[in-house]
């Protein structure tokens, strides 16, 4: 074998070989250059054989294609880039290990877009890896399907005459990450369900994940978060209840449900369930609600705006409801004025004349003071007998003059008498007091059955006739308040109770009383047994509670002050009676209490109902709880009941009303002249007294007084009495009297009753009748010369004393006359109406060697003397017509008395003054006292007789003299 070396062109090459031995001819062989320019100098190998031939091997020949697998699976994680591909991607060459012919310089992708590239990783073993090229997300994209081929390097480093392989085709598989949270596919759920029932599935949540795949994106379980509802929940959000559900307990639920998908991650936010339970389908009233406040002032107030009845479809025939307002345990029996009984009667119209047998104990009523009293009943005066307490009424108070006309009236609450046979129970006996023991009459309760006896003298009537009336009524024994009243015309007696007249069921007559000279004894609460036994005592003791109890002789009582006496001021009303439908019909009781209301249609019923209201009319109402039960009766075609109609059982809320605070002003000192006391119609001290009443609308202290007030309004109502006491010593009948003329009361709710405490006026009437009366009083002392002063308290009441004034303090001072002694002539000393005149300073002296003045010394000064006195006169008199002409008097004249408001001033009397001012008032005023005329300097004084009711301030004047003119001529 040789070896030799040759160059070749782009044209078949020449080669020439030359050898030890011989020459051989060299076949010519087709080349490929890169470049047909250039030169390549390429080695032959030349095998010689023998002599004469020999073999030339190219290198530069690319005889095979790569190899790959025909397919690959692989897998990649989203997100990520790397792909793991089974199996691996490798390419192999038959031409290794040829140069560029045997090696792998490339991978290609096609098909899809995909998001992919292929990379050799080793060009001699074919090695390569596939990875992303850009972002692979399962949520877009779970798989990709491609084809790959490879190349080789060709048969040079210029790559020519490369070769590829056959297509494989790839499969991707991308893996899914937990990425996103399950989301409830509603913002929230709704569901209703009625009850009593269980539900296998009430409703059903549902969830989903972004997630691709099945682990991810499937909701593996649901949970109820909220802690300890009647509900479960399934896998696949099926909600069920796990116990019966009740509409009253409650009426809806709300729960908030999660879920959770298959790798555990929870839902990003909770979704909330609403269940509704809607009640089985019961006949009965909707709609309503359990408390009703009402506010005092309001007038009428709708209780069932919204109700009405459900009969689920069922058919009838007409319906009535009955609706009762229960009040029995406000005041007695319902919300009524709490007036005092005498006011009550004023208030109503009464006859005057009754005698009040339970007052309020006081020191001249005080045989109620020993009794029981049932307090906070909203200032009710109430007498509470439990079988051992009894009151004797005095002589003077009991009516000694019944005749065949005459009225009982009470108020009574009774329950049953214990015991089989029960003993008789005495309201009010009038028996013998000793010796004997006859009843002349008597009010008792005998085994739930009223009885009235009346025995009369053989004086009034000397036959056989009637003496117990009998009256069996429920309302005796039912332990609630009633108003009972008997009106005896003899011989016939009506009982009438709230209002209602009943007549006996059984009459028993009797002889008439022997008359005798043994005094009798009213008692209240049992019976006065004086007689025909060892001891007297009571016997027949009252079980119950009384008040208001009264006796007018005389005459009987009218129905409409009996029904004005024990009205209801609380009641079921109904608005728009206008409105209601034509078939429906509609009664009260007479407290209006209870109303019935009855229609055929259900429709025109449930309208009516929604007008059904509350009304209380006072004006400062009882606060508390008033219960409402409504009963119906449904009635079918050809039934009396068809459907059972449960009961309805609320409240009617009344608010505290604003309390009112009472205030009594004026001027607190008064200072008189003695003599003013001696006069006929004496002294008016209240002249300038006013009474007024706010409310607090804000936050007060409650113990602030009303002129500090910031939030305060003025409030008219009425008041029911005043009362004007005496501080210190009682009144002397002898020579003191405090008394009102009849006068002052016309025209007026008032009366008035005066004793030796004081005076007090009562009736239910305005603030402004009080007032006016007030200032009519009049104090009067004949013999007022061992008195320096006198205390008055005032105090005014609303409502039997539920609100109760401030205690207004009056103190009037007296002024007697002092000694004469020397003093300057005041007289001489200049009023404000006149200029001051200076006189000279006149000097006298007493020294008996001193001549004595002349003649016409003497005249000068007389005369000068009376031209003051005459000046002084005219003043007085012009002064005295300007003070006739600008004064209003209002109920009596005039008289010459002057008000002095400064108790601690000093006064200097001239004598020879005193005479000659005293003897013109006779010759002016010869129908009233002697009076001094004093001008007093640096005095302040207002004029008490100034009776204009629309004065509210007295101006303040100095150095001024308050005269008072009389009718006499100058």
């Amino acid at each position: 074998m040789a070896w030799c070396s040759f160059q070749f062109t782009s044209s078949w090459p020449h080669v020439s070989c030359s050898a030890y031995q011989r020459s051989v001819p060299l076949q010519q062989v087709k080349l490929v250059s890169a470049s047909s320019q250039r030169a390549l100098l390429i080695p032959i190998i030349i095998l010689i054989y023998g002599v004469g031939s020999c073999t030339v091997t190219d290198l530069r020949v690319n005889k095979h294609k790569p190899w790959i697998e025909t397919s690959y699976h692989g897998v990649i994680t989203e997100n990520m880039d790397t792909v793991l591909l089974d199996p691996p991607l490798v390419a192999l060459d038959k031409d290794a290990p040829v140069p560029y012919a045997g090696e792998i310089c490339a991978f290609k992708i096609y098909g899809q877009d995909a998001p992919f590239e292929a990379v050799v990783l080793n060009r001699t073993s074919g090695e390569g890896v596939l990875r992303a090229s850009g972002q692979v997300d399962c949520e877009l994209q779970k798989e990709y399907t491609f084809i790959i081929q490879a190349y080789d390097c060709g048969a040079g480093p210029d790559g020519a005459e490369w070769k590829k392989s056959h297509k494989a085709v790839v499969h991707i598989q991308v893996d899914d990450v937990n990425e996103f949270s399950p989301t409830f596919r509603e913002q929230q759920y709704k569901a209703s369900v009625t009850e009593g029932k269980i539900y296998d599935s009430i409703l059903q949540v549902e969830a989903w994940d972004q997630d691709c795949s099945p682990q991810y994106s499937q909701i593996c379980n649901y949970e109820i978060v909220t802690a300890g509802t009647p509900f479960a929940i399934d896998r696949n959000g099926n909600i069920r209840n796990t116990e019966h559900l009740s509409y009253e307990k409650q009426q809806s639920y709300k729960i908030m449900v999660t879920a959770f998908d298959c790798g555990q991650k929870r839902a990003s936010e909770d979704v909330a369930v609403h269940i509704d339970v809607k009640p089985v389908c019961k006949p009965g009233w909707q709609g309503w609600m359990r408390r009703v406040d009402y506010e005092p002032g309001t007038g009428s107030r709708q209780l069932f705006p919204k109700m009405h009845l459900e009969m689920c479809g069922g058919p009838l025939s007409g319906v009535k409801a009955m609706v009762e307002l229960q009040t029995n345990h406000i005041g007695k029996g319902c919300d009524r004025e709490t007036y005092s009984e005498k006011s009550l009667q004023k208030l109503c119209g009464a006859a005057s004349g009754s005698t009040d047998i339970l007052p309020a104990p006081s020191p001249s009523s005080n045989w109620t003071a020993s009794l029981l009293t049932d307090s906070g009943r909203d200032s009710d005066l109430i007498y509470r007998f439990d079988g051992r307490q009894a009151a004797n009424i005095p002589g003077h108070v009991v009516p000694q003059n019944l005749t065949d006309q005459f009225t009982i009236a009470t108020w009574m609450k009774h329950g049953p008498s214990p015991g089989l046979r029960a003993e008789k129970e005495t309201l009010l006996c009038n028996s013998d007091k000793t010796e004997m023991n006859r009843h002349h009459y008597s009010l008792y309760v005998h085994n739930c059955r009223l009885v009235f006896l009346l025995r009369r003298d053989f004086s009034q009537v000397d036959t056989f006739r009637p003496a117990e009336f009998h009256w069996k009524l429920e309302q005796i024994c039912d332990k609630e308040w009633h108003y009972y009243v008997i009106n005896v015309e003899f011989p016939a007696v009506t009982l009438f109770v709230d209002g209602v007249t009943f007549e006996p069921y059984l009459v028993t007559d009797d002889w008439p009383i022997h008359a005798s000279n043994i005094d009798t004894q009213l008692t209240v609460g049992a019976c006065w047994q004086g007689g025909e036994v060892a001891t007297p005592r009571f016997t027949q003791y009252f079980h119950g509670s009384l008040s208001g109890l009264t006796i007018r002789p005389g005459r009987i009582e009218t129905q409409k002050v009996i029904s004005c006496l024990q009205a209801c001021k609380e009641g079921l009303d109904i608005n728009s009676l206008e409105s209601l439908a034509k078939d429906i019909k509609f009664h009260f009781n007479p407290a209006q209490s209870v109303l019935v209301v009855e229609g055929e249609d259900l429709d025109s019923i449930n309208s009516a109902m929604t007008k059904v209201s509350y009304i209380n009319s006072r004006q400062f109402p009882t606060p508390g709880i008033r219960k409402l039960h409504i009963t119906t009766t449904v009635q079918c075609f050809g039934e009396d009941s068809c459907l059972s109609i449960p009961d309805v059982k609320a409240v009617v809320m009344v608010m505290p009303p604003s309390e009112p605070r009472i205030t009594i002003s004026g001027s607190k000192r008064l200072v008189r002249p003695a003599s003013d006391l001696r006069s006929q119609l004496g002294v008016a001290p209240f002249k300038e007294v006013h009474i007024t009443s706010t409310v607090i609308r804000g936050d007060s202290p409650s113990g602030s007084e009303s002129s500090h007030c910031t939030d305060c309004g003025e409030l008219m109502h009425n008041l029911d009495y005043c009362d004007v006491l005496l501080i210190g010593d009682e009144l002397n009948p002898e020579r003191e009297s405090l008394e009102i003329h009849h006068s002052a009361l016309l025209g007026k709710h008032l009366d008035a009753t005066n004793s030796t405490s004081g005076l007090s006026i009562y009736g239910v009437d305005s603030m402004a009748h009080y007032e006016q009366a007030l200032r009519q009083i009049r104090y009067r002392n004949w013999r007022p010369a061992t008195l320096s002063e006198r205390k008055f308290r005032v105090t005014c009441s609303e409502l039997n004393g539920r609100y109760i004034s401030n205690e207004f303090i009056l103190e009037m001072s007296l002024l007697h006359h002092s000694a004469p002694v020397e003093h300057a002539n005041h007289m001489a000393a200049p009023s404000q109406f006149m200029r001051p005149v200076h006189h000279p300073l006149m000097i006298h002296s007493f020294n008996s060697h001193m001549t004595a003045p002349p003649a016409a010394t003497v005249v000068i000064v007389v005369c000068i003397a009376a031209l003051v006195v005459i000046v002084v006169i005219g003043v007085y008199r012009i002064h005295a017509t300007h003070q006739e002409s600008s004064r209003e008097d209002e109920d009596e004249p005039k008289d010459c008395e002057m008000d002095w408001d400064n108790s601690g001033l000093t006064i200097i009397v001239n004598p020879m003054e005193v005479s000659a001012v005293a003897g013109e008032a006779n010759e002016e005023c010869s129908d009233e006292d002697d009076e001094e005329e004093v001008q007093v300097a640096g005095l302040t004084s207002t004029d008490s007789d100034n009776t204009d009711e629309d004065e509210k301030e007295e101006t303040s004047r100095v150095t001024k003299l308050k005269w008072d003119s009389c009718s006499g001529t100058y």
